[in-house]
């Protein structure tokens, strides 16, 4: 089953944590400056006086005449204080060039900066010429900030609590000036991911054809036939439990499942993404179909309204699990099926960045037709029609491939990010040799419980 974190590692609140830790580091450096400052000028206030003395003595007169200088002329008054240490000029921030005017700052390469600032020339990001603002509000950053880890966007820590519309796919908060589309399931999606969202079951099937052939070229051709359905959130849920998975997947959502028991799906077999002005369009079809439990596979589920290449990303997850049960492994270690499994998933992503369209001949284009064909290509083509479904990623779909790939990478829940680290090692010690991996993970999983995913 793949699985998305949640709340089990959130990079903004360990930003928000080293912030913290960063200002109380601050705090004790600005202590020990006020004392050492507070020492220099007592010492200065000590030379002054001495020198002062010393201007001061006069030479006597033989008629016993008063001073010839006035110790008082040269000594200066007790209370004065200079008026450099009263209001000392702002420290000019490095970064952007404006004064530090609240006091909170870093002082790195032996240079003052806003802490946004050093964060943002740390990672080679441009930085305001005048002002830090909230990514989400436009209000100028002061003190505390988050960041996402991948996005870079700097915004209020307010903003992860405060019902701020944060996007289901790429994980952004709605930033000024932009709106989110909300799904009837409740999941928020940006203009960008939806613009690119598999929506329904018919626009799944396309990618069941081009993911069965990515299996085939690897050697692994799935050769059973089983429906990939896109369903709604609470489906997948109800699949779950009639799966009778049980794990504890630590606070995790649930986005693709590969079903194995008999169960009526409900699945959406019609969408309309957008009308005219780019109004959302609530324009929904379902259909429920009953899978039959004749097979180690009787069909797959994915979450619908994500963006194509996260949608394949998914499926070549769920259909690894689909070769491993059809082929006979039944019984491998959970975290090293998953990590085979995210392998998968990551070498599916890997050439999407210079994806080239591609004409793809389709068996039919109904709902019922499209959700029943195999991975491979169907027999059955009386209306068989030529079109184009594949196509040149955009700029945004390229980098949210890297986005997905990085999330790969840097998952650290216990069984699919370790199981992703372990079996990428295994991968890379075995020179990339998918065949040779497996029999490693059969090898290690002799002795381990049965699971299901």
């Amino acid at each position: 089953m793949w699985l998305f974190s949640r709340s089990k590692h959130d990079p903004s609140k360990e930003i928000s944590r080293h912030g913290n830790e960063d200002r109380r580091a601050r705090e004790k450096i600005e202590i020990a400056k006020a004392k050492q400052e507070s020492l220099k000028q007592e010492e200065e206030e000590k030379s002054r006086l001495e020198k002062s003395k010393q201007k001061g003595k006069t030479k006597q007169v033989d008629d016993g005449d008063d001073h010839v200088e006035d110790e008082r002329q040269v000594k200066p008054p007790k209370d004065h204080v200079d008026e450099k240490d009263v209001n000392p000029p702002p420290s000019i921030c490095r970064g952007c060039n404006s004064a530090i005017e609240d006091g909170i700052k870093f002082d790195a390469f032996d240079v003052p900066w806003h802490p946004p600032c050093l964060i943002l020339h740390s990672q080679q990001l441009p930085i305001a010429t005048n002002k830090i603002p909230c990514y989400v509000c436009n209000k100028k950053i002061k003190r505390e900030f988050h960041a996402h880890p991948f996005w870079k966007e700097i915004y209020c820590p307010g903003h992860d609590d405060d019902g701020t519309a944060k996007c289901c796919s790429c994980e952004r908060l709605e930033s000024y000036g932009t709106k989110y589309v909300m799904l009837p399931d409740g999941r928020w999606l940006c203009r960008e991911c939806m613009e690119c969202a598999v929506m329904d079951t018919v626009e799944g099937h396309y990618l069941h054809l081009e993911i069965g052939e990515f299996f085939e070229g690897l050697n692994r051709k799935i050769h059973k036939e089983f429906p990939v359905f896109l369903v709604e959130k609470e489906v997948l849920n109800i699949a779950e439990k009639e799966e009778k998975i049980q794990d504890n997947h630590y606070g995790m959502v649930t986005r693709g499942i590969c079903l194995s028991e008999e169960q009526t799906v409900k699945s959406v077999t019609k969408w309309r993404k957008m009308g005219p002005n780019n109004q959302l369009i609530s324009d929904m079809a379902w259909k429920s179909q009953k899978v039959i439990g004749k097979s180690e596979v009787t069909a797959i589920l994915i979450l619908y309204g994500l963006p194509r290449v996260l949608t394949g990303y998914i499926l070549a997850h769920e259909m690894m699990h689909a070769w491993l049960r059809l082929n006979g492994y039944k019984k491998l270690n959970n975290v090293l099926e998953e990590g085979l499994c995210q392998v998968l998933g990551h070498m599916w992503l890997e050439p999407q960045t210079y994806a080239t369209p591609d004409v793809v001949v389709v068996a039919a284009v109904d709902a019922s037709t499209a959700s029943s064909s195999s991975s491979s290509s169907s027999s059955r083509n009386p209306t068989a029609i030529t079109t184009s479904k594949k196509r040149a990623p955009s700029g945004y779909e390229k980098k949210l491939v890297e986005f997905f790939k990085y999330q790969i990478e840097t998952d650290e829940s216990p069984v699919y990010g370790e199981g992703f680290k372990k079996v990428n090692k295994m991968m890379a010690s075995n020179n990339y040799n998918l065949e040779d991996t497996l029999k490693k993970i059969v090898s290690i999983s002799k002795n381990a419980p049965s699971s299901k995913s």
